[in-house]
């Protein structure tokens, strides 16, 4: 597990699993989001065994699969509920963690500038660059 932070209360990461998630509590984090679709993952890292890991360990787990490529607006809405009512530092993984960071610059678009939220993706290598006209219609919504 990496953790990649974007701000100092948000950080992705790639694929975790039930045994990472003490390192996720040591880190500070209350909140755990899973941008990951069951589908796409072997069964012991399924949503099920997941939100049980994570709330045994006293986090709050949040399920927002985001499936690459269709990022809704149903997405977009729940990820930014989950961060604006969390308790703390927010942790999201899915897959390598750019989905997790797409959804989050849409969900921020507005309260940053794009090119503020597309650079901060970028340093951990995520190219947002190709969803800066959605972040763009999200911050004219706001």
């Amino acid at each position: 597990m990496e953790i990649r932070y974007l701000t100092d209360d948000y950080a992705v990461s790639p694929q975790i699993a039930p045994e990472d998630v003490a390192a996720i509590r040591a880190a500070g984090f209350t909140t755990v989001i899973d941008n990951r679709p069951d589908g796409e993952i072997p069964p012991q890292l399924h949503t099920d065994p997941m939100r049980a890991a994570v709330e045994a360990a006293g986090l709050r787990f949040v399920v927002n699969p985001v499936i690459g490529g269709a990022i809704s607006d149903q997405n977009v809405t729940a990820q930014r509920a989950a961060i604006d009512t969390a308790e703390g530092p927010v942790f999201a993984y899915c897959a390598s963690g750019n989905r997790s960071s797409i959804v989050w610059a849409m969900s921020q678009a507005g309260r940053a500038p794009t090119d503020t939220l597309i650079e901060t993706a970028a340093r951990w290598g995520y190219n947002l660059e190709p969803f800066r006209p959605r972040i763009d219609g999200f911050a004219a919504q706001t």
